[in-house]
């Protein structure tokens, strides 16, 4: 089967970042789903991984996070899914990624992909969903609510990936304003559109924005470069608010923190996955949700750029556009 791997990491400006080889086909066992893939997005771990992560002695990575297919064989303990199924997922950091015409991932980590979208459409979706999903409700629990708070939460890099659906489950979802941030015009009006109550603009500061709003959130989710944001974010919480992290900051001290009594969370899509954890059904029951809220015209897909058929070259454009730093939603690359 084709296949787009790297051998060495390297800048995404050599031509050898990513090449095309040829793999063998993988087999369906256990909880397993052999999935014929039709559309894959590019994340920022996608990047992060090329750069950092060396391959085995001899051996090679495949990337890709994300994706959307048909299932083509199951092994022998699935029960959700059978041939035929159209689904879309993120899979696991530690397995072999989406890149590929066919891939193996476990069956409880899939979700079916919505109806009303494409292959293309969907595949922009998954691991973006699971981690606003997760940080909005299992480590900020916004449900849970903040004393004396004014029943907001700041999403700072709104138009990014994650902030993009972020701002569509918290509008959707949850009884909070949503206050988003954006830099550009043209990406400014894009989180406008998913349904933020107000924007303001990241590259100026925060908290008088914030405040010239005359609202006190609870919640902070700082989607990216959480350490330039880190004074800013003690000031406009709330006392006893919540701030959910995704990024790599070198340093992030919790400090600053701790009058208000804030607490500081971690997001990690792959816990689940990775530790096969107890729970980690919940993922197949979040992609679900996510579907149904999609067919029923609730939140829609975030998919902004295509880049193409699946290919190494293509898939270095698409690394380069996500190293810029500037993408509004999410890239996708479809077919072979």
């Amino acid at each position: 089967m084709r296949a787009v791997v790297y051998e060495k990491p390297q800048d995404i400006s050599s031509d050898t970042a990513l090449i095309d080889v040829e793999r063998p086909m993988p087999e369906a066992t256990g909880h397993d789903l052999l999935v014929e893939i039709k559309a894959v997005s590019v994340n920022p771990v996608d990047t992060k991984v090329r750069r950092n992560r060396e391959p085995a002695a001899g051996g090679m990575v495949q990337l890709g996070w994300d994706a959307a297919g048909i299932v083509k064989s199951v092994g022998k303990a699935v029960t959700l899914f059978r041939p035929g199924d159209e689904v879309y997922y993120a899979g696991v950091i530690n397995r072999d990624g989406t890149n590929a015409e066919y891939h193996l991932v476990d069956e409880r980590i899939v979700g079916r992909k919505p109806s009303s979208l494409s292959f293309r459409e969907a595949a922009a979706l998954p691991l973006t969903a699971i981690t606003a999903y997760e940080m909005i409700f299992d480590r900020l629990k916004v449900e849970d609510e903040v004393p004396g708070d004014h029943g907001a939460i700041l999403i700072i890099g709104g138009a990014g990936g994650v902030g993009s659906i972020a701002v569509q489950l918290a509008r959707q979802l949850t009884r909070l304003t949503v206050i988003a941030t954006a830099s550009r015009p043209e990406s400014a009006d894009w989180v406008k559109s998913l349904g933020a109550h107000h924007v303001i603009n990241h590259s100026q500061p925060l908290a008088p924005q914030v405040a010239a709003l005359g609202i006190v959130p609870g919640y902070i989710f700082p989607t990216t470069h959480s350490d330039e944001h880190l004074a800013a974010m003690a000031e406009i919480v709330a006392p006893q608010g919540r701030i959910g992290l995704i990024d790599d900051p070198a340093e992030f001290s919790i400090k600053p923190f701790k009058q208000k009594a804030v607490s500081i969370h971690w997001e990690f899509m792959f816990t689940r996955g990775v530790f096969g954890t107890e729970d980690m059904l919940e993922q197949h029951n979040l992609l679900n949700q996510v579907a149904d809220l999609v067919d029923a015209g609730k939140i829609r897909t975030t998919a902004a750029e295509s880049f193409g058929t699946i290919n190494a070259e293509n898939l270095r454009r698409a690394h380069r556009q996500v190293e810029s730093h500037s993408t509004i939603g999410k890239v996708v690359l479809e077919g072979f």
